[in-house]
């Protein structure tokens, strides 16, 4: 286990610091983005951003003079699945190796969003004390961001469609996420199995080391990327459905490393075999399997991830710091490592269960069709009750066309008990085209979640939502029963 503190000998990348005038009414902004807040919560107006808003206008500089603190800089995570419960996995493991982290823990990942969590964290002279920042930017408020804070290590994790309405094509998402490639100074971990991903090697900087994060060859076909995607009708007619939750996930009969056999791109961290909370894992040529308390297989790449990044943070600043207290602090080994990555629980909402009246309800966000796919294979419809609510407002994406690529026949036997959202009649509809029986339809999501939690008491359930219903649907549950505080949603 490292010690608690970090040296702050260990040399700021002045490059990571773009330099910017400090008005001289900057010692009130820490005051006046706390009075916002403040103000905000007792009137119920303006959201949780608003704070981050209010201090953009009036201390443009406070964002980048305020991160510039950090003696181990910024790990900037993004793409367009599994930032937030990447994020968290990445902050989790590098406090429990003994790093103080901040981080966005809420998945406000705008640039004022991130302003409006430092103004929590700092003194009111604007001190942080934290050694790293782990922070979850939106793809394209990354692009913003990186203009005023230049980030040491960047992990980035796909390109998927996502958001069609606000990106476009899927290579103007790998574009904006380009920008972070070129801006990193340290440090750019890569998804290896997704190509546009890969592609943005070519991006980094000369002096930045790249590294990659990947899967074993016979896991390959369970984590498709954008190109790999199919209808379902076409995957019926062609091979079959997609493997349900019942498939098994691995051939190995025990789990145990492997050689992943590709050739193309070395992979700093492989993920080699999956189970039932089980993962094995491969660095340096040796497997380590392990338990861990993360939901749904795209989880446990997401781990692979995460074990990429952090593994590049302590290995960086270990040999940075051999001339001082530090270095016996950043050495750890892949047993550490591995220990870490065992002990993260999931983000709220990302395979988080809560218990209403006995019955351990799961939420499962879901905003694409790889993304529904995957949570739809890791949890097995039968001996639970199901409810989709999908929405359709600006975080979620306006355009829902994405749901017919997912193929719903796993839940063909078992049925859905309930279909609510702005958009449940175009779910209820979609559900309808693979013969998935819907018990009720209910537009009004506070009376669908409440009748659907409180039916079949002890009986587990999935509700599978994209964002914003997700948010109402805590928002519901924490008036039913104890959820713990996010920061948003209630």
């Amino acid at each position: 286990m490292m010690a608690s503190n970090v040296s702050r000998d260990v040399s700021q990348d002045q490059s990571s610091v773009v330099q910017t005038c400090k008005p001289w009414y900057a010692f009130a902004t820490v005051a006046a983005g706390r009075f916002v807040r403040f103000a905000s919560r007792v009137t119920k107006h303006g959201g949780s951003a608003l704070p981050g808003k209010v201090v953009e206008k009036i201390d443009p500089g406070f964002l980048t003079r305020t991160l510039g603190q950090l003696p181990l800089g910024v790990v900037l995570v993004s793409g367009t699945n599994g930032k937030t419960t990447t994020t968290r996995m990445v902050a989790s493991m590098l406090s429990d190796l003994g790093l103080k982290v901040f981080t966005n823990p809420t998945g406000s990942n705008f640039v004022r969003g991130v302003v409006s969590a430092l103004l929590t964290e700092v003194t009111l002279g604007g001190k942080l004390d934290a050694d790293i920042a782990v922070l979850e930017l939106d793809e394209a408020y990354a692009v913003h961001f990186v203009k005023q804070v230049k980030p040491r290590y960047a992990l980035l994790l796909n390109v998927m469609r996502d958001q069609l309405d606000r990106f476009g094509e899927i290579d103007t998402t790998a574009k904006l996420l380009s920008h972070v490639a070129a801006a990193t100074t340290g440090t750019v971990v890569l998804n290896r199995e997704d190509p546009r991903i890969a592609a943005l090697a070519a991006k980094a900087p000369a002096g930045t080391t790249v590294r990659y994060f990947g899967l074993a060859d016979d896991l390959r076909h369970y984590f498709p990327s954008d190109d790999d995607m199919a209808t379902t009708v076409s995957v019926e007619g062609a091979a079959g459905p997609l493997p349900s939750a019942r498939t098994p996930l691995s051939s190995r009969s025990e789990l145990r490393g492997a050689s992943t056999g590709t050739a193309e791109l070395p992979a700093d961290v492989t993920l080699t075999a999956v189970g039932d909370h089980k993962a094995t894992f491969q660095m340096d040529g040796q497997g380590y399997a392990t338990d861990v308390k993360l939901e749904g297989v795209y989880n446990l790449y997401n781990a692979a991830a995460a074990l990429a990044v952090v593994r590049a943070v302590m290995q960086d600043n270990a040999a940075a710091s051999k001339a001082t207290a530090a270095a016996n602090a950043c050495a750890v080994s892949a047993d550490e490592l591995i220990a870490a990555v065992s002990r993260v629980t999931p983000a709220f909402g990302r395979g988080e269960v809560i218990d209403v009246n006995g019955s351990p309800v799961e939420l499962l966000l879901v905003k694409n069709p790889m993304g529904f796919r995957l949570s739809l294979a890791s949890f097995d419809p039968a001996n639970a009750d199901t409810m989709i609510a999908i929405n359709d407002e600006y975080a979620d994406g306006r355009d829902m066309s994405w749901l017919w690529d997912v193929d719903f026949t796993s839940l063909r036997a078992s049925g859905v008990a309930m279909v609510s959202g702005v958009r449940a009649w175009d779910m209820a509809l979609r559900l309808g085209y693979d013969q998935v029986p819907v018990a009720d339809t209910n537009t009004d999501l506070e009376q669908a979640v409440t009748a659907f939690v409180n039916a079949n008491p002890g009986t587990r359930k999935h509700i599978y939502c994209t964002y914003t219903a997700m948010l109402k649907t805590r928002a519901v549950l924490g008036r039913i029963t104890e959820v713990r505080d996010a920061g948003v949603g209630k």
